[in-house]
């Protein structure tokens, strides 16, 4: 059996529509989620949001590593390697290295799982008995609300190899459209119980039955009875071989995404310490916007991942740098629309729905769009890079790390800048060296010059 990873318009269209969706549904439950929950309850969501995405941590890489070695399967290789990968010249799936590595997926997530739903359970619990001590309403229904994000969010983790099947084998469509399905349950059931005062509980429980149908859906549309019957027939290659092939990069993707994440989401976890729940409130509020955005932008190279993957496999260096440049227009278009309308009627629309809660200031909204663009550009540079099996800029990104956490240790503890030491200290650390530096490495490797801009209308 051949089957080549294919992608075409309609991939990038429902992508576009679920992410339509995503925002439509933010767009129609944010004024809602501000009139009527208190700011307190809002400083509660946004931690609640911030600790689920943290939990992506535990991750430690293996997403992108299994993603990845997915379409290196669908797109014909025989081996997976530590580094770099076997050059092919056929697209035929090796079913028994597809089984091996499925099962080392569910070996992965199985224990990954099993450790975040006791981290959360004890030391989430722990964090939650502090947080609340000086806020004035009921604590058990937050006790119970950490309860039910304890259980979706280790059970999300569970079954999220079914992410990388779908996406690595390039179904973006088949992806988009359950995702699409998801968010319109999510959206029904959360108006209904928010309009009976569930408030948190609402948003949580609504994630939860939205999350089942997800999975549900994608087990049925990646198992279909050919696939099942080939995986059955077939003996699986060494899941310890696969993983120990696997795990060198995924672990310092893991730490890279580790530092990244702690970089946009760590004064939020600090803030009660330094900040008020009205003034975390708003940077969550303001960053969650910037935050959508910026995933808007990225969503071409995204898509085009499984396909960059085949042209890397194939040799075909020229496809890559149009798909590169195309993300870098498509991003920057992105950023600049949807950037001034936030700064001329974010704050607008906040006061015309009555929220309690306000954006932050114009010119710190500016200021983190800049940045934002520019770290979404290195990180499609990195994705491009990433495609060869290498890891090239993981002592850089430690590096950085640490950098921006002492830096922000001295504007909390010394200054009184107060939120904005998150930015700068982001734009300081990263405009010093890696938004600049990986960008050039591809476009050397790919050797892009100022007229391959003028010849993007005429590719694809």
């Amino acid at each position: 059996m051949e089957e080549n990873i294919n992608l075409e318009r309609k991939d990038i269209v429902w992508t576009y529509v679920s992410m339509f969706i995503q925002v439509s549904n933010n767009i129609i439950l944010l004024p809602l989620i501000l009139k009527i929950f208190s700011r307190e309850e809002i400083g509660i969501w946004i931690i609640f949001s911030t600790i689920m995405g943290l939990t992506n941590l535990l991750d430690f890489g293996f997403n992108t590593s299994f993603t990845r070695s997915v379409s290196y399967v669908f797109s014909g290789t025989k081996t997976l390697q530590k580094t770099g990968f076997s050059f092919i010249k056929t697209s035929e799936i090796d079913y028994s290295l597809l089984k091996g590595l499925i099962n080392s997926m569910k070996w992965v997530y199985s224990r990954i799982a099993f450790v975040l739903l006791f981290l959360l359970l004890t030391v989430g619990s722990y964090y939650m008995y502090v947080l609340i001590k000086n806020y004035s309403e009921n604590h058990i229904y937050i006790y119970i609300s950490w309860s039910i994000i304890s259980i979706f969010t280790s059970y999300s983790f569970y079954t999220l190899y079914y992410d990388a099947l779908l996406l690595g084998k390039g179904s973006i469509k088949c992806n988009k459209q359950i995702m699409i399905i998801g968010q319109f349950v999510y959206l029904v059931v959360v108006i209904i119980l928010i309009t009976v005062h569930y408030n948190l509980l609402a948003i949580i429980i609504a994630k939860f039955l939205s999350l089942i149908i997800v999975r549900f859906l994608s087990h049925r549309s990646v198992y279909t009875e050919d696939f099942k019957c080939k995986l059955k027939k077939t003996i699986p290659q060494s899941h310890k071989k696969i993983i120990k092939s696997i795990y060198p990069n995924a672990i310092k993707i893991g730490l890279i995404s580790f530092g990244g994440v702690l970089i946009n989401q760590f004064v939020i976890l600090i803030g009660p310490y330094y900040f008020s729940l009205e003034e975390i409130g708003s940077y969550g509020i303001t960053i969650q916007i910037i935050g959508a955005i910026a995933s808007l932008a990225n969503v071409y190279h995204i898509i085009y991942q499984p396909q960059i993957v085949q042209y890397r496999l194939n040799n075909d260096k020229n496809s890559i740098k149009y798909i590169y440049l195309r993300g870098i227009l498509i991003s920057f278009l992105i950023f600049t629309v949807c950037g001034s309308i936030l700064l001329i009627f974010g704050n607008r629309i906040l006061y015309f729905i009555e929220s309690k809660t306000p954006l932050l200031s114009n010119l710190f909204i500016v200021f983190t769009l800049f940045i934002s663009f520019f770290e979404t550009n290195y990180i499609n540079a990195a994705g491009i890079i990433l495609t060869k099996n290498e890891v090239p800029f993981f002592k850089a990104s430690l590096f950085s790390f640490v950098a921006i956490f002492i830096l922000l240790f001295l504007f909390f503890q010394y200054t009184s800048i107060g939120i904005w030491g998150m930015v700068i200290a982001r734009a300081i650390v990263q405009g010093a060296y890696q938004i600049w530096k990986w960008p050039v490495e591809v476009i050397k490797e790919l050797k892009i010059k100022k007229c391959d801009f003028y010849k993007l209308y005429n590719v694809y």
